[in-house]
């Protein structure tokens, strides 16, 4: 993997998490989300992603609110086989200056990532981005 075959604007196309066993559940932002994931030539990342259906149903009392909408942003490294986000912005106060490792493959123009939640009890994660392919923006 080199640095310019990740580099670019990559769509987000499946969101799940899988289980201890192996089973594949549903990830936090339902069956299907959206979401951008920007990387940089000069080591910048970004990613948003999104609930496209309603709302997720409220927790309870005490319980953190459900997620619609994730998103941080920073720098990032190749490492191997694997993709090192390093946190400058976050939702969280914690997440700032945090590594996040993320396994990665690259199938032409699908990119998977496999890395561990961030919130909640530990959780495997995996998303599959597709490249965005180079337009102008119409006028």
């Amino acid at each position: 993997m080199t640095v310019s075959e990740l580099v670019g604007v990559w769509r987000l196309a499946s969101f799940h998490d899988v289980d201890e066993d192996g089973n594949r559940k549903e990830g936090p932002l339902g069956p299907e989300p959206e979401g951008l994931l920007l990387y940089s030539a000069e080591g910048h990342v970004s990613v948003h992603m999104m609930r496209t259906g309603p709302s997720a149903p409220g927790g309870g009392s005490g319980a953190r609110p459900p997620q619609n909408y994730m998103s941080y942003a920073g720098t990032w490294r190749l490492s191997g086989d694997q993709v090192v986000h390093t946190l400058t912005l976050a939702p969280e106060p914690g997440w700032i200056g945090t590594d996040q490792v993320r396994d990665l493959r690259l199938d032409g123009a699908t990119l998977t990532l496999h890395g561990d939640s961030l919130v909640g009890p530990r959780q495997r994660r995996v998303l599959v981005w597709r490249r965005v392919s180079a337009q102008a923006p119409s006028k």
